[in-house]
């Protein structure tokens, strides 16, 4: 028998700073913790001056701490608002990134904004995101600022789920948490599998050797049809247990030749939440943020997971 007690779920966690998309972040993680029965941890991440005074302050004896000014701003709206799940603030010190992922160890989801506060506004996504996207211990939700997020419009399929899918790389881990997500919203789930056409015959030919005057060999024909059922196939398969797994939730697939990137920006316009994975690993071993979950972070107008597989051994 699964618990139903809140209190016993993997927590969403999120991160806020004081910055003006603060309270959206918030919004976003608090609608998404009573939408899953999750319970809700608030972290923030103490600056460097606030540590400072409250070591100075204790220097000649104990003290109290000085207050964390900004969760208890959150709490005070939070005592407000009534929120339906469990919530618990942390106060965290050392390495914002660092404190975090040891914050969200466990949950079932860590959110943070597209930049913090004090980020340029040019900057799309602030160090801190993108550092969590490739070393996060759970699912990385960044919620893009105001500035970059379209209006959904109203219709069959929006605020749907979309996956990015490479059926060959993408780990499992992808594909389950995208059908959860979209059985808990009750929408729709999107997967996007692109791929890319080989260049015409006319590209690949080289100028005749001068010295032999004989051309290349022509390359085999293009058959576009073939490489679409192909990849058509291939996605099926892939998602034929998760499917099954599912039920309830309407899959929509989705292949096409061209740039996975680029299709899952466009579709963010009027799309709930994308999922890509991070299953890049460099040869040193350190895990990379793919180009395809590098770009979207960077582009998308709406929440972007980005879903690290589970560790080797």
């Amino acid at each position: 028998m699964s618990d139903t007690n809140p209190a016993h779920r993997p927590p969403v966690v999120v991160c806020v700073d004081g910055s003006e998309h603060g309270p959206r972040v918030l919004e976003w993680a608090l609608r998404t913790a009573e939408g899953t029965g999750s319970p809700l941890v608030v972290a923030h991440v103490r600056s460097e001056e606030l540590r400072l005074g409250t070591a100075r302050v204790q220097s000649p004896g104990p003290a109290p701490e000085l207050p964390d000014t900004v969760l208890n701003g959150v709490a005070a709206g939070m005592e407000r608002r009534g929120p339906r799940v469990p919530v618990r603030y942390a106060s965290l010190d050392g390495s914002v990134t660092d404190a975090l992922a040891a914050v969200a160890r466990g949950a079932r989801l860590l959110v943070t904004g597209s930049r913090g506060r004090g980020g340029f506004a040019s900057l799309l996504l602030g160090s801190t995101s993108r550092t969590l996207a490739a070393s996060a211990p759970c699912p990385l939700v960044v919620v893009p600022h105001e500035a970059r997020t379209a209006v959904p419009e109203d219709g069959r399929g929006a605020g749907r789920v979309l996956l990015g899918l490479h059926p060959e790389e993408t780990p499992d881990e992808v594909p389950a948490f995208a059908f959860e997500e979209a059985r808990h919203r009750g929408v729709p789930l999107e997967a996007v599998t692109a791929f890319r056409l080989p260049p015409p015959q006319g590209a690949l030919l080289a100028v005749p050797s001068p010295a032999l005057q004989v051309p290349p060999p022509l390359p085999l024909a293009n058959d576009a049809e073939e490489l679409l059922r192909e990849a058509e196939r291939e996605q099926e398969e892939r998602l034929r247990p998760f499917a099954a797994r599912w039920p309830d939730v309407e899959l929509r697939p989705v292949v096409v030749p061209g740039d996975a990137a680029g299709r899952l920006v466009e579709g963010s316009r009027d799309a709930g939440l994308v999922v890509v994975g991070r299953h890049h690993r460099h040869h040193f071993g350190s895990l990379l943020v793919g180009s395809v979950a590098h770009a979207v972070l960077h582009e998308a107008h709406c929440p972007v997971a980005v879903v690290p597989p589970v560790p080797a051994g």
